[in-house]
């Protein structure tokens, strides 16, 4: 049985609709109730000191390792439990594959920022299901919308999730960016 949307969710990245009975996120967000799979997945916000080493883990690897990002710009003064920064974590199989963080930006925005998701686990849609998972988590906590800095490589990923790109592309960490908001009104 899945979690409740704020413990965790059972998801099943290799199959994003509904048939067949299995748990995932539809087109609109919402959560449809189905049997298990033995290639499950569970978000979750962290709660502990071991998740966040997880997620922290997860980043390492994809930012640190892969895009030679250096640790002293990647791990911040955010990356610890009530820092008021929320921390995800994506688990399969009980190994950590996926990371992200949902900090508050301004009254009623906050910014995704660190999405990571490990590359064997990329193309499977686990990082779509990650940030809807985190945009409702942000509309619980009564957001307006979000912003978050894209890698211009990832920019038609988060097209995709309605995000609108802002400004002119910037460089951080010796890697292109682009602004990019989404915004609701319910």
């Amino acid at each position: 049985m899945p979690f409740p949307l704020r413990k965790g969710l059972s998801i099943f990245p290799s199959r994003l609709d509904v048939s067949k009975g299995r748990t995932a996120l539809n087109q609109t967000n919402e959560l449809k109730r189905v049997e298990q799979s033995s290639e499950e997945c569970q978000i979750m916000e962290v709660q502990t000191e071991q998740q966040l080493q997880d997620a922290l883990s997860v980043r390492h690897d994809v930012f640190i390792k892969e895009q030679q990002v250096p640790q002293e710009i990647e791990i911040d003064e955010h990356d610890r439990i009530g820092s008021g920064t929320l921390h995800f974590v994506v688990y399969r199989g009980g190994v950590a594959v996926g990371a992200g963080r949902l900090r508050p930006y301004s009254p009623g925005i906050s910014k995704v920022e660190r999405v990571a998701i490990a590359k064997s686990e990329r193309g499977t849609g686990l990082g779509r299901l990650l940030m809807l998972y985190m945009e409702e988590t942000a509309k619980r906590q009564r957001n307006k919308g979000l912003k978050l800095n894209a890698q211009t490589h990832a920019q038609p990923f988060y097209e995709k999730l309605g995000y609108t790109p802002i400004g002119s592309v910037f460089v951080e960490a010796g890697i292109e960016h682009i602004a990019m908001e989404k915004s609701w009104t319910s």
